[in-house]
């Protein structure tokens, strides 16, 4: 196991480790799957919750890895939300956020990202504890939304982009903050996606 661990720490490209260059590979395969809403998307974003979580906790960012741990659970109830699916074809419907989910999510994730940001400002080294928790608490909400398929689910994965590429470059993991600066290109059009998907057939389609 050492030695499995020493490899992915050791220099891929340049000042690039192995785990930094595997976890941004299955993070982009991962979103694009995602938009296209193929199943194969959660065990794969598994594979990704490894490797982030190793190079996020070498680089003192531990909300980040935390969240990795986090984001494996949501995944696998997401994996079988989406095997069992609720729609006439067995697949699971796109649909809006109720008001009732977003004041739900709203409530939790301000309590969570609060609570979070104190504990990581007066417990840990975390050079950024409140964009740090914030990435955190959102990315949960919005991995819920997704293995949901809450099209609103999108507009929160931009939100955690914006937040990730500043804190990542400033970090100087330079590959993974381009990897979400590309994630947020990749939502605009899973965003697209997904609202196509909301909107019925029209008469010259079923025709």
């Amino acid at each position: 196991m050492e030695s499995v661990l020493a490899i992915l720490q050791s220099p891929a490209l340049g000042p690039v480790t192995w785990a930094e260059l595997f976890g941004d590979v299955t993070g982009a395969l991962c979103v694009w799957l995602v938009w296209r809403q193929h199943l194969w998307n959660w065990p794969l974003g598994l594979l990704n919750n490894v490797f982030f979580l190793l190079i996020f906790w070498w680089s003192r960012l531990y909300a980040d890895a935390v969240l990795q741990v986090a984001f494996a659970a949501i995944g696998v109830y997401g994996w079988v939300n989406w095997v069992r699916g609720t729609g006439g074809d067995g697949k699971l419907p796109v649909r809006r956020t109720t008001g009732s989910e977003w004041t739900g999510l709203a409530l939790a994730t301000g309590t969570a990202t609060a609570a979070l940001a104190a504990w990581l400002a007066t417990q840990t080294d975390s050079p950024a504890p409140v964009v740090d928790a914030s990435i955190l608490t959102l990315s949960l909400a919005a991995t819920y939304g997704q293995a949901r398929k809450l099209v609103e689910s999108w507009w929160i994965w931009i939100a955690v982009d914006l937040l990730s590429v500043p804190l990542y470059l400033r970090r100087g993991l330079y590959p993974t903050a381009a990897l979400y600066a590309g994630f947020l290109v990749m939502c605009v059009f899973g965003l697209r996606a997904w609202l196509r998907d909301l909107r019925p057939p029209s008469i010259a389609t079923i025709s």
